[in-house]
C-alpha cells in the first residue's frame, strides 16, 4: 500500500478510536522521532503522552464550565497579599485539595468586597484541576432551585445530583434571608453532605447572625453543628478590597513618578487589619 493510502487509513483508525490529538500530532511526531533516531517505543509514547495531557486538559475545562463559577479566579493571576489572613503555605495546602479527599468543609466570614467569592472560586477551580467535580451557587440560588423542584416533584433527584459534587460551593450566605421552606431545604442539603462531601461557605454575617438567614434557632443551631464540625473557619477582617482599591485610583498622583511612589507606599502600609483562621471540632 502506498504511504497516502497508509496515511488515510492511519487517521480513519485514530479518529474511530476517538484519538483526536494523534491525527493531529503523529505527522509532527514523526518528524521529531526521525531527526533524533528514536526507536519505534519512544515515538508511540510521545505520542500517547500528548493524547493523554489533551484529554486531562479537556476534562479540566469540562469541570470548571460544570461549575458554573460567576467568573474564573485562578491562583496564578490572584494577588496573595491581599489576603491577610491567609499565608501562602496555607493557600497552597487548600489548593493541594486534602480537605475535600478528608470530606471536610470551609467557611469564609467577612464584610463584602473582602475577597471571599474571589478565593472560594480559586479553591473551586483548582479542585477541578485535580479532577474533582465542583459546583459554585449562591445560597439564595440554591434555595429557590430546590423550591422548584419540590414544587416540580423532582427534589429527590435534584438532592441526588448535587450529592454527585465533592466540593459545593454556597456563596452568599446571610445577603438575602430565605424562606421558611427554602431554609430547611437548605438545611437538607447541608446534613446530606454531613461527612458525606465538603462544603465551602461563604457569608457577611458572623455566626450568632445566621438566625436572620434560617429564622428558627433550633434550626440554624443544627445547621452550624454539622457545618463545623471538621471544618475550616476564616475570617476575611480587612476592609472591603474594591473601595480600598477605589480610593486609590482617587487619591492617586497622576505623574507617573508619583504614581510608582504612592503604589509603592500603599503597598508597604501595615494599617490593613489582619484576619483569624481557626480550625474547630476536627
Amino acid at each position: 500500500m502506498s504511504r497516502p493510502g497508509q496515511e488515510i487509513l492511519l487517521e480513519e483508525t485514530l479518529r474511530q478510536l476517538r484519538l483526536p490529538t494523534m491525527v493531529r500530532e503523529y505527522r509532527e511526531a514523526v518528524r521529531q522521532a526521525t531527526e533524533a533516531h528514536e526507536g519505534y517505543e519512544a515515538f508511540l509514547l510521545a505520542l500517547a503522552t500528548r493524547e493523554l495531557e489533551q484529554r486531562q486538559t479537556n476534562q479540566i475545562q469540562r469541570r470548571v464550565r460544570e461549575a458554573h463559577f460567576p467568573l474564573l479566579k485562578t491562583l496564578e493571576t490572584t494577588d496573595l497579599t491581599k489576603w491577610p489572613g491567609f499565608d501562602v503555605t496555607q493557600v497552597r495546602a487548600y489548593a493541594e485539595c486534602q480537605y475535600i479527599g478528608r470530606r471536610e468543609n470551609m467557611i469564609l466570614l467577612g464584610k463584602h468586597g473582602t475577597g471571599k467569592t474571589h478565593a472560594a472560586t480559586v479553591f473551586g477551580v483548582e479542585a477541578c484541576r485535580r479532577g474533582y467535580r465542583v459546583l459554585f451557587t449562591t445560597a439564595a440560588h440554591l434555595a429557590n432551585t430546590l423550591i422548584e423542584a419540590r414544587e416540580e416533584r423532582q427534589l429527590k433527584r435534584e438532592l441526588a445530583r448535587l450529592s454527585r459534587y465533592d466540593l459545593l460551593i454556597i456563596d452568599e450566605v446571610g445577603y438575602i434571608p430565605l424562606s421558611t421552606e427554602g431554609a430547611q431545604l437548605l438545611f437538607q442539603v447541608f446534613s446530606d453532605r454531613y461527612e458525606k462531601g465538603s462544603l465551602l461557605v461563604t457569608s457577611n454575617l458572623a455566626f450568632a447572625q445566621w438566625t436572620s438567614v434560617f429564622g428558627e434557632a433550633s434550626l440554624t443551631a443544627a445547621l452550624l453543628d454539622r457545618l463545623t464540625h471538621h471544618c475550616a473557619i476564616h475570617e476575611f477582617g480587612w476592609e472591603s478590597l474594591r473601595f480600598t482599591d477605589s480610593l486609590k485610583r482617587k487619591f492617586l498622583p497622576q505623574t507617573p513618578g508619583a504614581r510608582e511612589t504612592a503604589a509603592a507606599g500603599s503597598e508597604s502600609d501595615g494599617s490593613t487589619r489582619r484576619g483569624r483562621s481557626t480550625r474547630v471540632r476536627s
